[in-house]
């Protein structure tokens, strides 16, 4: 790819002038680190493009003799042997440029690898903070675009500059040597080369910006209509249409610009072979002069090697002039790359972390405080705790920071003030691993991979027997559904399971922690988006669960509330009430007000139709 992409000479936009990078010996050094563990294969490339740009020029050479000593001289021994030497030359300088090609791509590749390894396992130990306050798009680009931009790095902008540079060094002795006088003759013509280039490289640019606008309108257009909910909403509305006149004026839009684009690309080529033309002609016309009348000892093969060597030329002389652009969009790559390579780590193990050889599930509060930005406390002051085998409730008003308390046990996030102790210690001392293995969550979101049931299953035990796979599913209470499924187990769910209903995520979500099998269950409003059979069928299989182990649940329905030990009530981040589902009832506080509002009418509203949200298994 040419310099500033397939539009030929690149430049930067406002945005890139605004944001260019500060090269420092500290970024350079950084950079070239990663070439480091190849500087064997990188010497080979070096080697290679040294040959290859030699090479490449030695038929221009080889023309003059093939011209004065065959052609001229009509000796045709000499004018085959100079023909087969200029092609065995060709042949070999192309044979050499394949292996360069291959050890670029091969160390590109290579690198891309490395880096991309390393950022994936540098975002795996980044804290939920990370993913929460990042968009997720610029995450990915992250990791794809702007890594697999480092292959085009090194092996286009990287060797272009160095074989550039070779070539025009040894065209240019080559030139001094042939006629000193038509070699400044040749390089006076090359900066008006540039010119048209320039020119029509603007305005590309220009062109391109508006049809980059004008294809993110298109895939706006695309993502919004053609996607599921978006295509039931067109329908249901009756704007096929409307929708369809949209696309199309937008469609209509960058067909003028493509054909803008490409005849402003038509006089570009056509400004190009004019100036390209100048070149040579200027040369024949000083060198006849010059052969003619002041030095008849300079031959028309002469003439024709500064001709062709100026020709050689032009290609290197416009792409170093615009080496700037890739140079700074290269930086640039490098830095983003690198911020996130430098985010630190909020959430790791300490160096001494404490593998116990067993848990219990107990979890104990004290004093917690904790926010996610200094304006705003979401917890303050929490204590309480959850002995083995017992079960807690937490309820409260939405936003009060119910979700936020229990995400502190597994350590998604990290306290500001006070201690969560699991099974007496403090979580911070805990190995990681261990701490999340005996944990298992299951929240009002659930999330199944594009795959089949079983492979979600497995995900939480890959060594899971199918015995183990049914009695999770009957435990569960979603056996029935799968057992009556064309391919069972291996029922394929779609992304995001959207291909099951909301309940039956949630039950495949509960066998799955089954199969994880934690010492402590966290149960965060696993019911919340559901119809009431739906619900009962989740709610038939969590009260055996929290009957025998050490749970905590986050409620909305009275029935759920009723099966705990202890209730804590939740309000403006911290324990309004606590007690028993009787005692607090009559208090006329915070949990009156829910049970009023909510708990009671859930407890007394009929069944609702079964859940069907956007699946096709039911």
């Amino acid at each position: 790819m040419p310099p500033g992409g397939r539009f030929g000479p690149g430049f930067l936009s406002e945005e890139e002038k605004q944001n260019r990078p500060k090269v420092t010996k500290a970024l350079l050094r950084r950079i070239f680190s990663y070439l480091k563990p190849y500087w064997k294969q990188l010497l080979l490339v070096l080697t290679a493009i040294l040959c290859s740009a030699i090479l490449t020029l030695m038929p221009s050479v080889l023309t003059g003799k093939i011209i004065d000593e065959g052609l001229i001289a009509r000796n045709m021994k000499a004018l085959v042997i100079f023909i087969l030497l200029s092609f065995g030359v060709t042949l070999a300088a192309n044979l050499i440029g394949i292996l360069e090609s291959y050890l670029n791509t091969w160390i590109a590749q290579h690198i891309t690898f490395d880096m991309r390894n390393a950022m994936y396992s540098h975002l795996q130990k980044m804290s939920q903070r990370f993913f929460t306050t990042n968009n997720q798009g610029d995450i990915i680009t992250r990791m794809t675009s702007d890594i697999s931009g480092v292959q085009q790095i090194i092996t286009s902008t990287l060797t272009n500059i160095i074989s550039n540079v070779i070539t025009l060094t040894v065209a240019l002795v080559i030139m001094f040597r042939e006629n000193w006088i038509l070699a400044l003759v040749g390089i006076v013509i090359i900066p008006l080369f540039t010119i048209p280039t320039r020119s029509a490289g603007k305005t590309r640019w220009s062109i391109t910006k508006e049809s980059q606008a004008c294809s993110d309108e298109i895939n706006g257009i695309l993502n919004e209509t053609l996607s599921v909910s978006g295509q039931l909403l067109v329908k249901l509305f009756c704007k096929e249409q409307a929708e369809y006149e949209r696309y199309e004026t937008v469609n209509r839009r960058m067909i003028q610009l493509n054909i803008r684009e490409s005849m402003a690309g038509r006089w570009f080529r056509m400004a190009l072979s004019t100036f390209a033309n100048v070149g040579p002609m200027l040369i024949y016309l000083v060198g006849g002069i010059i052969m003619m009348q002041l030095d008849p000892t300079v031959t028309v093969g002469q003439i024709s090697v500064l001709v062709a060597l100026l020709g050689k030329m032009y290609g290197p002389v416009n792409q170093l002039l615009n080496i700037q652009v890739d140079w700074i969009r290269s930086m640039a790559m490098f830095t983003r790359i690198f911020e996130y390579y430098d985010m630190p780590v909020e959430i790791e193990n300490a160096p001494d972390a404490i593998t116990p050889d067993h848990a219990d599930g107990e979890v104990e509060f004290r004093q917690v405080r904790f926010c996610y930005d200094p304006e705003r406390e979401i917890l303050r002051n929490i204590s309480f705790k959850l002995e083995k085998g017992r079960c807690i409730a937490i309820v409260g008003p939405s936003g009060s920071g119910k979700s936020t308390l229990i995400n502190l046990i597994p350590r998604l996030y990290d306290v500001i003030d006070g201690e969560v102790l699991f099974d007496g210690t403090d979580v911070r001392k805990l190995d990681l691993a261990f701490l999340r293995r005996n944990i298992g969550i299951v929240s009002q979101e659930t999330y199944l991979f594009n795959g089949t049931i079983r492979e979600n299953l497995l995900y939480a035990k890959p060594d899971a027997t199918e015995e183990e796979l049914i009695e999770a599913c009957r435990q569960a209470n979603i056996y029935d559904f799968i057992s009556k499924q064309e391919t069972g187990l291996d029922t394929v769910v779609g992304n995001r399971g959207l291909k099951l209903s909301g309940g039956e995520k949630q039950r495949i979500s509960i066998a799955r922690i089954l199969l994880k099998d934690p010492a402590l269950m966290i149960f965060d409003e696993a019911t919340s988006a559901l119809d009431s059979i739906s619900e009962q069928k989740i709610q038939d299989a969590i009260e055996p669960l929290i009957a025998t182990r050490t749970s905590i649940l986050i409620a909305h329905r009275l029935s759920t509330v009723l099966a705990a030990d202890e209730i804590l009530v939740i309000q403006d981040g911290e324990i309004a009430e606590r007690g028993t589902h009787s005692e607090l009832v009559g208090r006329g506080g915070v949990y009156t007000q829910l049970y009023e509002t909510q708990f009671s009418k859930a407890a007394a509203a009929p069944a609702a139709a079964p859940d069907y949200s956007e699946g096709e298994a039911q």
